[in-house]
């Protein structure tokens, strides 16, 4: 079995630098000091040759062009197998509209998302008669594509931003917010791009993994509002911060999980900039900071 990664798109919604965003990062991200990153979403193999797709970012079609692994191999023919989503989320599921050019795949999703993307009629752009469309309930292993076993399950978060109302719940459990298992030559992988805490249930779930791929939006919980570029925190958006008593550097320390990485960072989070403090400590605590386009193996 030859079990690959391939980092399609490294920061979270907006990207890097996002166009609207004047921030250090996103300035020195547009003068090339640092690099830029496409919204989050992953490739995944369990045979080297067929691969699924974790999130469809609205950078999608970029993305697939960076990635020769993905490229058509014929007039119509090419490595996607599948495509995964695990929330509703704009830079999640915009990237869908692209695929939408009567090119087969399977869609996998929580029976609750694929409801949302029901709900809403642009997506039947997704032919049906090419596209199949799979609801996966949590905790059943499945076939994600061929030699890839994956598991959904349940991680707190909230509802996407669009049908939240006026009460939001955090850290709701269920099939709004998933992470994935996935399992291939004997390697046990999990992709968790956003999670608001990490309980007992996934502690347990993680010890011991062989690679994580995990929440890493924001570095601090109040850094939107520091930053004056918002007045919401990380744990009120659903995300887990890096940093402070109950950040995910000091919450998986001890785990004992092989690799761990960072995903899904905002624009920003100065872990983006290598020279920083932030970036050193992040590393030092056994992180990876990555960026599009690379790979990593479990």
């Amino acid at each position: 079995m030859a079990f690959r990664t391939h980092i399609l798109g490294a920061a979270a919604g907006g990207g890097l630098p996002q166009w609207n965003c004047g921030c250090p990062n996103c300035n020195a991200a547009r003068r090339g000091e640092i690099p830029a990153q496409t919204q989050s979403s992953l490739a995944v193999t369990g045979d080297g040759e067929h691969w699924a797709i974790l999130n469809a970012s609205p950078d999608i079609r970029a993305q697939l062009m960076d990635c020769a692994a993905l490229h058509p191999t014929d007039l119509r023919a090419l490595p996607l197998h599948s495509v995964l989503v695990t929330n509703g989320d704009i830079d999640h599921v915009a990237g869908l509209l692209t695929l939408r050019e009567m090119q087969p795949f399977q869609l996998f999703a929580t029976e609750t998302i694929h409801g949302v993307l029901r709900d809403n009629p642009i997506f039947d752009a997704l032919n049906a008669s090419v596209v199949s469309r799979q609801p996966i309930a949590l905790d059943a292993p499945f076939n994600l594509a061929p030699g890839l076993s994956a598991t959904l399950f349940a991680v707190p978060g909230k509802v996407p931003l669009y049908m939240e109302g006026e009460t939001v719940e955090t850290q709701l459990l269920g099939e709004n917010t998933v992470g994935v298992e996935l399992i291939a030559g004997g390697k046990r992988v999990y992709y968790i791009p956003g999670c608001a805490c990490l309980n007992d249930d996934l502690r347990t779930r993680l010890t011991g993994a062989d690679l994580l791929f995990f929440d890493g939006t924001l570095w601090a919980d109040d850094e939107m509002i520091t930053n004056r570029l918002g007045q919401k925190t990380g744990a009120r958006m659903g995300h887990m911060s890096m940093s402070g008593d109950s950040g995910s550097l000091h919450a998986f320390d001890g785990l004992g999980i092989a690799r761990k990485v960072f995903v899904h960072m905002n624009n920003t989070n100065p872990v983006l900039r290598p020279d920083s403090a932030e970036r050193a400590t992040a590393e030092a605590a056994g992180w990876t900071i990555v960026t599009d386009g690379m790979e990593v193996t479990p």
